[in-house]
This record gives C-alpha cells, sequence and structure tokens, in this order.
C-alpha cells in the first residue's frame, strides 16, 4: 500500500523491491508528474484519492484483497531480506504489527546519527514513523480504529493507538530518501519533524502540522 504524489523518480525501485508481494497498490493523490502511468507499467494496481497520506492510504486499505497490507511510503525501498522477516511475523499471527530499520540513502555521517537516533526512539518509545514501514493483519489494523484521514502525522496516530506490546521490529531495512534532509539541512529538518510531533501531542490540528511540514 503505497500513497503517491509526484513520486516519479523513486515509483519503480519501490514497486521493484516488493515485487513478491501478492498485491501492490499505489494510491495517487493526484501526481502531476508520470507516478501513476510508471506505477501501472510496473503491474501495480493504481487508485486516485484526494491528496492526504492518510486518507490515501486508507483508500488503498479499503481497496485491498489480502488479509496482511504493508504500508509503505513512495521514497522507501526495502532491503531484499524484507520477505524473510515478513514471513516470520505472518507465521507469528495477526496479534502485532512489524515495522522495518531506518536507513537513509545518502553517506553523509549526519544519516548515520540519525539512524541512531530514530533505532534509540524505536527502542525507548516504541515510535517507529511511516518511513519505516508498516506490517499489518487487516484484523489489528480494523481494531484499533483504522488508518485516520490525516494530512501528517497519520502514522504517529496509528503506532500510538496499536501501542508497544502489538509492535515489533522486524530484521530488515527501509531505505527512505534524504532529500527533505539534505535540502533544508540536517538539524532543520530534523528540528522541523521533532517541532511537528511535538505540535501533535499538543492538540494542534493536523492540517496546520501539514503547512510545517512541508
Amino acid at each position: 500500500m503505497i500513497p503517491a504524489l509526484n513520486a516519479a523518480r523513486r515509483i519503480g525501485a519501490v514497486l521493484e523491491a516488493v515485487a513478491g508481494a501478492g498485491e501492490r497498490i499505489v494510491v495517487d493523490g493526484g501526481s502531476t508528474d508520470t507516478t501513476a502511468a510508471l506505477a501501472r507499467a510496473a503491474g501495480a494496481r493504481v487508485l486516485s484519492a484526494p491528496r492526504g497520506r492518510g486518507g490515501q492510504l486508507a483508500a488503498g486499505v479499503a481497496a485491498a484483497r489480502l488479509p496482511w497490507l504493508l504500508l509503505l511510503h513512495a521514497d522507501t525501498v526495502l532491503t531484499a531480506e524484507w520477505p524473510a522477516a515478513a514471513a516470520r511475523l505472518i507465521a507469528a499471527g495477526p496479534a502485532r504489527a512489524g515495522y522495518f530499520r531506518l536507513r537513509l540513502d545518502s553517506p553523509d555521517p549526519h544519516a548515520r546519527r540519525l539512524e541512531r537516533a530514530v533505532a534509540l526512539r524505536c527502542r525507548a518509545l516504541a515510535l517507529p514513523y511511516g518511513d519505516q514501514g508498516l506490517l499489518i493483519h487487516r484484523d489489528l489494523l480494523a481494531a484499533v480504529g483504522g488508518i485516520r484521514p490525516l494530512p501528517l502525522m497519520e502514522d504517529v496516530d496509528l503506532i500510538r493507538r496499536l501501542g508497544r506490546a502489538r509492535l515489533c521490529a522486524l530484521d530488515a531495512a527501509a531505505v527512505t530518501s534524504a532529500e527533505r534532509w539534505e535540502r533544508d539541512g540536517w538539524l532543520r529538518r530534523s528540528a522541523r519533524n521533532l517541532t511537528c510531533l511535538a505540535g501533535w501531542f499538543a492538540g494542534i490540528p493536523p492540517s496546520r502540522l501539514a503547512r510545517w511540514y512541508r
């Protein structure tokens, strides 16, 4: 399940990495580039939904036919170990959802420090983000209230409802684009992300947070 918006540069690699998945659904939020055409050419089922990752994911979940759902950002490529890691979680049953280890596609030392910080956050707070992917059974997703159609923080909202006991780390990496950090500056982008997170916990509307995030 991949919500996408103007992701033509990366959607092919993202879909190729999950070529073995039972079904691949790209939910396009109104791209003005060739995202939808490239996704169809790669064999994915392409849907349209209003822009906003939460709403796009919810539309994809509603259209999915299989019991296990892989929620994945359009700039995140899973490493070759992911099918085996996913199979172990699926064999254990639907009681827990799994997330992947974050890796950024940059050689910058800042990237390694950020990866370590994210790993610490996941261990200490049980708070992986959407750019780490999430493998979840549709029954568990329904039990916690599904994906809310939020323009931002839909991942944090879902993870908080799942809670630590229903989460586990999977032994594979999600290689995510470092473009925003390289564009905005590593410290500035990280500070902006933390500001958005703090704002969400403080009750600021996600629509306002989405404007801060861009």
